[in-house]
């Protein structure tokens, strides 16, 4: 989400991009090819690090609370070199913060509390005054620096070494500085990516103890196209704690607000503003804590951290982390649950470069969502007050990228941790609650940000459902979700942070249904198209949902609002577009427009009908035409594969409209060309390194298609569980969800084309897999040729179906 339009994504590429290798064939009376023993080993956090990929490669736990990680700077204190903090190329760094959010788009990005800075020299000015980051920061080289699941390590320029690991809520730092070397550890905590409102520190040297918070939020509230100075975004929506406890006593002590120092303080106060640049520099406050290196140049910090309180993240910190406690044995623990995590899907007889690509790409997809709740079960809700879980709720689980996830990365969690995915669902829906009964499209821990567009909270619950996800409030949820499509709420009637964070949820929602389109010239929205678009899947999930739970009534009334799509194509240029209240077509249409629609041109939104794809090809000329006009979106006018971005009317790896459209060759009879389409952009989108990723990870969407794309497997539309075929890239695949189902798939021969395919040993003439193959697990094997077979799957009955 929230991706520049257009990107050049070869220009600035660091590290390899995958080749294509084929697996060896599979003789029948071979042994089974090893999966991967330690899929961890694999894990290399500084993919997707450069080229807009967004990541950072600091140490945090699956759906950790805490995520310890370097905030970089490329010379303006309110800034960074990349949204979330790091930037491959950018190599200096004014801190390590506690908190960061994966891969979203908004620079400065979200979180990035209370970066910790290692500081070699006096304490002797106010490290908010250096506002161009030119003293109390420091320079690193990349041979210097690692990282793993769960731990990261660099030594800086100045001589100072950071080692970080993480439990859940909690790490453990050890800082090593030069001998004889003024060692001093900085707490910037006002410094949050996006600012603050406020912040506060308190220094106890009897204790050894530094503790604080800091009041902020600002979630993309500098973006010029989310209302500006009036932007809903700048305002404070959580307060983090943090509580920190030394092995050392401290030497000295000292504190600063704005311009003023106070060495020998021990409490300081004040925040930054959400503002950015000159008016936001020389703001601020923090402290420091100052060690003797005449004979020990090492101390070791165990801190927790809270969204509750200040005794909260001591509790927390000392529940995870405690006393003897020590950064090799903290990683440890961490790098044992990220295995646990990661074999949950193991995978063989592929190359190292995709076998990297792959569990990377796991990896990020199980950062989030994010554990809200502290170790006495209590959390931040909504409405900023504090709630506890409901009995039988393991967690409460906050950050919630909808635009973007309800696409890949929702499929791919409730698939391995329907667990997760259901006490996740169960945040969500008290969220709402919280929230005056909005579910908002883009959640910040569990706070609205109105990000992006559509009605994404429906698809990503109505699929949980359909993936066998049932332990939340099922009829409440769906009640509550139906109630919002349904119901106007007095938002849906404001301007306020349009375009990019419209306030209302289902905006103009009276005027949506009497007219069945979004119009553009009233909607309230980003762009009346985009949002018919997503609105009619929105319900169409629903409706799924409905007929699932027995809702039959419900079910008749929603199904119908599914095919609204095609109230905003407009026949006479043959893709989607903008229309007005009066019924007319916005003027000036070209397939390349963004009027209309949200991060996307009408060329991209036109195949956003996962649910119809049959109603589409006939809007189209039919399933051959539809394929030909796909073939158009995949290469250029000369043939040529187009599918790295940068062209308005080609595919685009960068942004989610799109990403499912490689699988509609499936629906549309020609199942042969999924298999080349999805393996192009495998091979040249994705690869390893930091540019390893096409764009912003947006919370493990990016990271998740690649998971499915890889193991030949593609969710076929959100609110139901069948699964589309491609070709997998390894020759043998497990998968074992957290409730007990097992899901193999096996390949067998050489190159990416199907030439046949066995479900639980039976022939498939199918190009998908019904959903009882989620819900109740099975062995899918695929024959591969180097040839495509353009007989397999393409028989009118054997299509997947629409409804």
């Amino acid at each position: 989400m929230v991706k520049p339009r257009v990107r050049s994504l070869l220009a600035a590429a660091v590290g390899t991009v995958l080749v294509v290798s084929v697996a060896p064939a599979v003789r029948a009376e071979a042994a089974p090819v090893p999966l991967v023993a330690d899929p961890a080993a694999y894990v290399d956090p500084f993919i997707g690090s450069s080229r807009g990929g967004n990541t950072w490669p600091g140490a945090t736990r699956p759906f950790g609370m805490i995520a310890w990680s370097p905030t970089s700077t490329t010379g303006d204190q309110t800034s960074t070199g990349a949204a979330n903090g790091y930037e491959y190329n950018v190599t200096k760094v004014r801190g390590f913060s506690l908190t960061h959010v994966n891969g979203a788009g908004c620079n400065p990005g979200a979180a990035g509390d209370v970066p910790i800075m290692p500081y070699v020299g006096d304490v002797d000015t106010s490290p908010t005054a250096d506002t161009r980051d030119a003293k109390y920061a420091a320079t690193f080289s990349h041979a210097n620096e690692s990282a793993s699941p769960g731990r990261y390590t660099v030594t800086l320029d100045s001589g100072a070494r950071t080692d970080l690991a993480v439990s859940t809520r909690a790490g453990v730092g050890d800082f090593s500085f030069p001998a004889g070397a003024a060692a001093n550890l900085l707490f910037r905590t006002s410094n949050s990516l996006n600012g603050s409102e406020d912040a506060e520190i308190s220094i106890d040297a009897s204790a050894r103890t530094v503790n604080g918070s800091v009041l902020t939020g600002g979630f993309c509230g500098r973006r010029g196209n989310g209302g500006g100075a009036s932007n809903p975004n700048r305002r404070s929506y959580y307060r983090l704690y943090f509580s920190a406890v030394f092995d050392r006593d401290f030497a000295r002590t000292g504190t600063w607000k704005d311009s003023a120092v106070t060495p020998g303080g021990t409490t300081a106060g004040g925040g930054e503003g959400y503002l950015t640049g000159a008016d936001r520099a020389g703001r601020g406050s923090g402290g420091w804590v100052g060690f003797d290196t005449g004979t020990d140049t090492d101390v070791r910090m165990r801190i927790g951290i809270s969204y509750v309180s200040s005794a909260g993240a001591a509790a927390n910190r000392e529940a995870e982390v405690p006393a003897g406690a020590t950064v090799d044995s903290v990683a440890a623990a961490t790098r044992a649950a990220w295995t646990t995590e990661l074999k949950r899907i193991r995978v063989g007889g592929g190359t190292e470069a995709r076998t990297t690509a792959f569990y990377t790409a796991v990896y990020h997809s199980l950062m989030q969502p994010q554990t809200m709740n502290d170790v006495d079960g209590r959390y931040l809700g909504a409405d900023l007050q504090i709630h506890s879980l409901r009995p039988g709720q393991e967690a409460a689980y906050g950050t919630f990228s909808g635009w973007d996830q309800y696409r890949a990365q929702i499929q791919l969690l409730a698939i391995l941790r329907p667990d997760v995915a259901g006490d996740m669902a169960q945040s969500m829906m008290d969220f709402a609650a919280q929230n005056r009964g909005i579910w908002d499209r883009w959640l910040h821990l569990g706070a609205p940000t109105h990000v992006m567009t559509g009605d994404p909270a429906a698809p990503t619950l109505a699929t949980y459902y359909a993936m066998g996800v049932r332990d939340f409030d099922v009829r409440g949820a769906l009640d509550s979700l139906v109630r919002q499509a349904t119901v106007q709420n007095p938002d849906a009637l404001s301007d306020a942070g349009c375009p990019g964070q419209c306030l209302g949820q289902r905006p103009t929602l009276t005027t949506y249904l009497a007219l069945k389109y979004a119009a553009n010239d009233i909607c309230h929205c980003w762009g009346g198209a985009a949002e018919t678009l997503e609105n009619s899947l929105a319900d169409f999930s629903l409706a799924m949902w409905a007929q699932r739970a027995g809702r039959t009534d419900l079910y008749r009334e929603l199904l119908p609002r599914g095919d609204y799509w095609k109230n905003t194509f407009n026949p006479a240029v043959g893709y989607q577009a903008a229309r007005r209240a009066d019924g007319s077509w916005q003027s000036g249409f070209t397939p390349a427009t963004d009027v209309g629609f949200a991060q996307g041109a009408s060329a991209t939104y036109t195949w956003m009908v996962p649910q119809d794809v049959s109603g589409l090809a006939a809007l189209m000329g039919g399933r051959t035409a539809a394929a030909t006009r796909l073939d158009g979106f995949f290469h250029d006018e000369n043939g040529n594969w187009a599918v790295l971005g940068g062209n308005a009317l080609r595919y685009d790896p960068t942004n989610e409209p799109g990403i499912h459209a490689p699988w509609l060759y499936n629906g549309l009879g020609q199942p042969w060309k999924t298999q080349e389409t999805v393996r192009q952009i495998v091979d040249t989108a994705y690869g390893t390194g930091p540019a390893g990723l096409p764009g912003n990870d947006d919370l493990g969407t990016m990271s998740a298609w690649y998971v499915f794309a890889a193991i030949g497997l593609f969710p076929q539309v959100p609110g139901r569980a069948e699964l589309l075929l491609g070709s997998p890239v390894f020759t043998r695949i497990e998968i074992d969800r957290s409730n007990g189902v097992r899901l193999a798939i096996n390949a067998g021969g050489t190159g990416m084309y199907v030439q046949g395919v066995r479900l639980n040993g039976a022939v498939l003439k199918k190009s998908w897999l019904p959903e009882s193959f989620v819900q109740r697990g099975g062995t899918v094997a695929f024959a591969l040729g180097e040839k495509a077979d353009k007989g397999w799957a393409t028989a009118p009955g054997d299509l997947p179906r629409d409804h």
